[in-house]
């Protein structure tokens, strides 16, 4: 498990990224079995791995698609309550997540657009405070675990709503404390390890708390706060190695 947080924390992320292609076939066949199921590519596995920065989570990485638990909460949402995967949509994805990379490239349905300003993954390289977008651009936004890493998130909100088209949507989730009632940043802590130790990972600069949907409402969106896990079984939430009770923030424009 310590092997986990010292690969995490101390190789850089597009190393890491191009890494993860080689070994992740290798480490699928190891673990495959029947307990847990990815429904992603509905993989079954006897585990899933630990992950975590500072505080391993166990069993919540899948071997096959590397997704997370946000990951998959997110593409059940998808597939079950949208027409995402049917209707002829732009799609602007910031920091395109290897478990939805390649399945969201091959859509026929999507014209698909990664950005990011370091993801070997992204065709524009840009900074999301100032983006080389038009005014609505896009009918469709994802920009997960991103925000947090923003120093100021304020004007990346701002970008994110300019480029959305009109009755778009975005999806921008983030790590968040629901039992927080406000955002909680602190600038004059520079030290990696206390970073880590604070916000959870090195190179976050804040924890969300329940103001987060607050606070995209006075950017202009119209927020849904989408409890999706709240729709599925115990058993679902288990195979599917989801958290219950995660939100997903779900805008439009």
């Amino acid at each position: 498990m310590k092997l986990f947080k010292s690969i995490l924390n101390n190789i850089p992320r597009p190393l890491l990224i191009k890494l993860s292609y080689v070994a992740r076939p290798f480490i699928a066949f190891a673990l495959k079995g029947n307990t847990y199921t990815d429904p992603i590519d509905g993989k079954s596995f006897r585990k899933f791995l630990p992950y975590g920065y500072e505080t391993q989570r166990e069993n919540v990485l899948s071997p096959s698609t590397l997704s997370l638990e946000r990951h998959r909460l997110l593409w059940l949402y998808l597939k079950n309550k949208t027409n995402f995967f049917t209707s002829k949509k732009s799609l602007l994805h910031f920091a395109p997540e290897q478990a939805f990379y390649k399945r969201f490239r091959k859509m026929d349905n999507l014209d698909y657009t990664t950005t990011d300003l370091n993801s070997p993954l992204a065709d524009v390289k840009a900074d999301i405070c100032n983006l080389p977008f038009e005014d609505n651009s896009y009918d469709i936004i994802f920009c997960n675990h991103v925000l947090e890493h923003i120093p100021d998130d304020t004007k990346a909100m701002q970008e994110l709503y300019r480029v959305l088209k009109k009755g778009g949507m975005g999806i921008f989730q983030i790590p968040q404390e629901l039992d927080r009632a406000t955002t909680f940043e602190d600038n004059s802590i520079t030290d990696k390890k206390e970073r880590a130790k604070i916000f959870g990972q090195y190179d976050h600069v804040r924890i969300y708390g329940r103001d987060y949907f607050d606070k995209l409402r006075n950017i202009g969106f119209k927020v849904d706060e989408v409890d999706y896990s709240a729709t599925l079984s115990e058993e679902e939430i288990e195979t599917f190695c989801l958290t219950k009770g995660e939100i997903l923030p779900v805008c439009y424009k």
